[in-house]
């Protein structure tokens, strides 16, 4: 009963992926309406979460950030589907931006492991990756405990060509032969284990890091990308790609120097453009531990 309800539901969203733009968004409209509207979903989680990283704002301010981006959560459902069988010109023209520095790094051959937040679309992010990068596109993904759904984000996120590895096995497959430079993406802004995170100060809040980022790229002498993707104004579904290059040289870098400065850009985009970030994401659900070891503070 399950698989029969999943290959409908699966089915349902690859003819939805067929809409029109236009359509697509009006779809949005009405999510955004029914999720936030109607059910209500984690309002409690993205109210606490914008207050305490803006205290200095005020009740309108916050309120017109979450409005905002309760229409970005369900614009990214949307497009999220619609990218399931859009053409590679439609990804080209959605995600815009100067990427040169990718082709200076093919002509040195020299590896990369390019981080992002949960900024923009992720999934443009990463289907733009594999077909404008001339690298080989390494994606590090957590799979979903849904089969169904993992095989369908699988389907999307390999359409042209990315090569799609769980974070437990990305040391395993650095290891393997290549015959051209490589660049490993990767979104670092997610809730790790308390007890082995890198804790700092983010968004006015004590906030713990995965350190397997910095750990991958001093190993394999990474050079250390950060990418934002920041919505276009008034223009639904257009995003621009801005690269600032965090390290060329990771083994020469203090300890956890690659992760604060993650955090600083990353944090300076979401003040420019608040209401682009996951903000329904329980990123604060864990508290700093106390006798943090001293790989786990700046140092």
């Amino acid at each position: 009963m399950k698989h029969t309800i999943s290959q409908f539901l699966f089915s349902l969203l690859n003819q939805v992926s067929h809409l029109s733009w236009k359509n697509a968004f009006r779809l949005s409209d009405f999510l955004c309406w029914s999720v936030f509207g109607v059910i209500g979903y984690r309002k409690k989680v993205i109210r606490e979460n914008l207050r305490n990283s803006f205290p200095e704002k005020t009740d309108a301010e916050l309120n017109r950030i979450e409005k905002n981006f309760c229409i970005h959560f369900t614009d990214l459902i949307v497009e999220t589907i619609k990218f399931r069988s859009a053409s590679p010109e439609c990804v080209r023209e959605r995600l815009q931006g100067d990427i040169s520095i990718m082709d200076r790094y093919y002509h040195d051959k020299t590896n990369i492991i390019f981080l992002m937040g949960h900024r923009g679309n992720w999934e443009l992010a990463n289907l733009f990756s594999s077909l404008c990068f001339k690298h080989e596109c390494i994606v590090v993904y957590r799979p979903l405990q849904n089969p169904a759904s993992d095989q369908w984000f699988l389907d999307l996120r390999t359409r042209f060509g990315a090569v799609l590895v769980p974070m437990d096995n990305i040391f395993k497959e650095l290891q393997k032969p290549r015959d051209k430079p490589y660049v490993v993406v990767l979104a670092n802004d997610q809730s790790p284990n308390p007890k082995t995170a890198f804790w700092t100060k983010f968004l006015c809040q004590d906030t713990g890091v995965f350190r397997g980022v910095e750990t991958i790229a001093r190993r394999y002498n990474l050079t250390v990308l950060y990418a934002d993707f920041s919505k276009v104004a008034n223009q639904r579904g257009f995003y621009e790609v801005a690269i600032s290059v965090i390290t060329e040289n990771p083994r020469e870098v203090r300890n956890n120097v690659i992760l604060e400065k993650q955090l600083q850009i990353l944090e300076k985009n979401i003040e420019q453009q608040p209401h682009n970030w996951l903000w329904s994401h329980r990123r604060w659900k864990h508290k700093r531990p106390q006798n943090l070891k001293p790989e786990q503070t700046l140092s």
